[in-house]
């Protein structure tokens, strides 16, 4: 039986990051479909599905634990304060203005999430 290699039958190609692809694009990460959160940040879902698409990922679920509780030094920690100190310099230099004031901005969001 003989193949057919046609265009047509080819899946589309587009972009993603720099990179060209083939095939259905993928659903952007919405708070309706479940991946996003409406607090701020991906839920556990969002984050298996990243994974997913992405093998060889190492992303991971916000460390929403409050710092009191945290203990000092541990890997949680450690990875809190990192998020909150590049966030927070995200923040002041890529935002507008408007968006740094606005407490509904995914950054801020985010940064309220992760206790920053």
């Amino acid at each position: 039986m003989k193949v057919c290699k046609c265009e047509h039958r080819k899946p589309k190609k587009y972009k993603v990051g720099g990179k060209v692809r083939r095939g259905k694009i993928p659903p952007k990460f919405s708070v309706k479909s479940g991946d996003k959160s409406a607090s701020g940040g991906l839920t556990a879902k969002g984050v298996a599905r990243y994974r997913r698409a992405n093998p060889g990922s190492k992303l991971k679920t916000a460390v929403t634990t409050p710092p009191s509780k945290l203990k000092k030094g541990s890997k949680a920690a450690k990875r809190r304060k990192s998020f909150c100190s590049r966030m927070k310099g995200m923040k002041r230099r890529l935002t507008s203005a408007k968006t740094a004031r606005d407490p509904n901005s995914r950054i801020n969001k985010a940064l309220r999430k992760w206790n920053c």
